[in-house]
């Protein structure tokens, strides 16, 4: 054996073993209970390579602790797997605080300058009150996105989907074939940041889009962060690209013509004194906030949908009930397919979704505990993380029945209300002060191109032998909080009989605050 590669393993097992020694003896016995590992710490960093996003699921079958320790090399992690005790940590944001994780992931993710770190750590325990980045930000999300303030943004989106649409739409007779995820990948890309960037959108520039993905696919190096320039050469580069037409955007006043959003998240930054250079270098996160997991769950969505025959014809029947059509002096028939009127009218529809979103939601919220804090009982140390998986939650047949691993599109119909548990157990968006913001943005978007493809078009599988089995998704990226497929389905498209050549067709949503309530804090926003 070469001596250098002797050397490296013998320190790498005795750093992992001090390290494996120091978690074990740092532990108290009034912290949650330890989850079982054969082997110190490497037992678990094995596990979390190998399974990802379902060894936590492994850990709390093994156990069915509400609550468990999982010492890693340097940090301490609390696993929680109960919805009740999410809800008292989403409550105590104080003492259990997203904000220093958040920032730094920002930072780390962005590359920005050290002086812009400082602004952005700055009071970020909220110990000076609320103010700063951190805290400002989460109340331009909030305004940004609430449902009466969303209209101009959904209006724009509309438009590009049902432009895209009538792209794809093949004429009488005529086939075309896409690959599912790229097509919904490119539209969407288009449909998104050009209702949130505004006329100047800098992703108008496929070259521009193209590095975002390259970037998002490869941020897990940059995340670790560990010889970055080394391991993530591409995504650096891809990330600058994207940085310096930002930059571009910003110096040329393009966030004056853009969203309500862009324009408040804009006012932040420059109100806490961020160097331009480096609003531009961290707008990358809010690209990454706003498309990352829309495109996946429009992806499950239709795949789903189109996989069960039975289910699919139910939900056009829906959807067609609630086409408006109309005829103009010319002749001109036109059809619109209203998203309001969706949400009154197609429970299968809104059912079909929201069992998606359970199924294939994978995301894990974290918290830093800045303080020693008592919870059930059991004590969380300061500076330790709090981790509470999705999936765990998701799939845990106490709350959603023997059925927890199933796809069941009917589970969230009105009519099956008393079968499943109550709302804080939906997790996909998160909760508390974190609740995904743009949850009414994303459902309008993925409810739009999912009706209108059941209403233009057939769709199915090229590959005959796999017909509609689910791709695996096991390489979903870093800060995916819905899978992604490992490949893309490649599909033939046709038009639906009875639909003419000719056919206008609009997608709109009608003004107001209405929306579909998928969690607890749904119910307070109307």
């Amino acid at each position: 054996m070469d001596p250098r590669l002797w050397l490296a393993t013998v320190s790498g097992a005795v750093t992992l073993g001090y390290l494996a020694i120091r978690k074990l003896l740092d532990y108290d016995p009034r912290e949650p209970p330890l989850a079982p590992q054969r082997i110190p710490i490497i037992s678990h960093m094995i596990g979390l390579y190998r399974r990802t996003y379902n060894y936590y699921s492994d850990v709390y079958a093994a156990t069915g602790a509400p609550i468990f320790t999982v010492p890693l090399p340097g940090q301490k992690m609390y696993v929680v797997s109960s919805p009740d005790l999410i809800q008292s940590i989403q409550r105590q944001h104080r003492a259990f605080s997203i904000d220093p994780i958040l920032m730094k992931f920002s930072s780390i993710i962005a590359g920005s300058s050290k002086e812009s770190d400082a602004i952005l750590q700055h009071n970020v325990y909220g110990d000076d009150g609320d103010h700063g980045v951190a805290h400002e930000s989460h109340i331009a999300l909030r305004d940004g996105t609430k449902p009466s303030n969303i209209d101009e943004m959904n209006r724009d989106m509309l438009r590009e989907v049902s432009s895209s649409l009538d792209l794809l739409e093949p004429p009488i007779g005529q086939r075309k074939r896409i690959k599912l995820y790229s097509w919904l990948r490119t539209t969407l890309t288009s449909a998104t940041t050009r209702a949130v960037y505004g006329p100047m959108n800098p992703y108008n520039d496929q070259s521009i889009a193209d590095a975002f993905w390259e970037f998002e696919q490869g941020i897990m190096p940059i995340i670790i962060n560990i010889l970055p320039t080394l391991f993530a050469r591409k995504a650096i580069a891809a990330r600058a690209k994207v940085s310096q037409a930002f930059y571009k955007y910003y110096t040329s006043n393009g966030q004056e013509s853009a969203s309500l959003l862009t324009r408040l998240r804009y006012g932040v930054a420059t109100r806490n004194k961020l160097p331009v250079e480096d609003i531009a270098k961290i707008e990358i996160g809010g690209t990454i906030a706003i498309m990352v997991n829309t495109i996946p769950a429009a992806f499950w969505t239709l795949f789903y949908v189109h996989a069960n025959p039975a289910l699919l014809a139910s939900i056009r029947a829906e959807v067609e009930a609630c086409i408006e059509t109309a005829r103009g002096e010319d002749g001109t028939v036109t059809r619109t397919i209203n998203i309001v009127t969706l949400k009154a009218n197609c429970p299968l529809l809104l059912s079909s979704y929201q069992e998606t979103l359970r199924y294939v939601g994978m995301g894990t919220p974290v918290r830093e505990v800045t303080q020693d804090t008592y919870l059930d009982g059991y004590l969380l140390k300061k500076g330790a993380l709090i981790q509470m998986p999705t999936r765990v939650v998701h799939s845990d047949p106490k709350l959603w029945g023997e059925n927890a691993n199933d796809f069941v599109p009917e589970r969230f119909l009105p009519e099956n209300k008393s079968s499943r548990p109550k709302e804080s157990c939906f997790r996909t968006f998160g909760g508390g002060k974190t609740l995904c913001p743009g949850r009414h943005f994303a459902t309008n978007e993925i409810l739009a191109v999912v009706a209108a493809f059941v209403a233009r078009l057939e769709m199915e599988p090229v590959d005959k032998e796999k017909g509609w089995e689910a791709p695996t998704s096991w390489n979903t990226g870093a800060a995916g909080q819905i899978m992604a497929p490992d490949r893309d389905v490649e599909v033939d498209i046709k038009r639906r009989e009875g639909v003419e050549e000719g056919w206008r067709w609009v997608v709109r949503v009608d003004k107001g605050d209405k929306v579909f309530r998928m969690v607890t804090e749904d119910f307070g926003d109307e």
